[in-house]
């Protein structure tokens, strides 16, 4: 697995988040809350914008912590992440910044 697939799948992880959280039928605690609040169609869009940006800053912070670029609970070290053959993946940085803050796809 290279950054690109790595990050990738943080992003997708984003994506089932957020629409877990917005699904009508959901059982999550976050749904239920956003169905308690009663939103126009809206404010059921700039719910969704929020909570998208939310998840877009927390995962792209995650990931910059995984990488050494950012603090983790005001700590801040370089982790070695490899996939499951060894393979050290590298560049998550970039490729976070592209897919998750750069204008990346959804």
């Amino acid at each position: 697995m290279d950054a690109k697939e790595f990050v990738a799948n943080w992003n997708a992880l984003r994506a089932e988040l957020l629409a877990s959280y917005l699904a009508p039928d959901s059982a999550s605690d976050v749904a239920a809350r956003v169905r308690a609040m009663g939103l126009s169609t809206g404010q059921h869009e700039q719910m969704r914008d929020v909570l998208d940006g939310v998840l877009r800053d927390t995962m792209y912070t995650l990931l910059l912590g995984l990488d050494g670029a950012a603090s983790i609970g005001g700590d801040q070290q370089a982790f070695t992440i490899a996939d499951e053959e060894g393979n050290v993946i590298e560049g998550i940085e970039e490729e976070a910044w592209a897919c998750l803050q750069g204008g990346g796809e959804e």
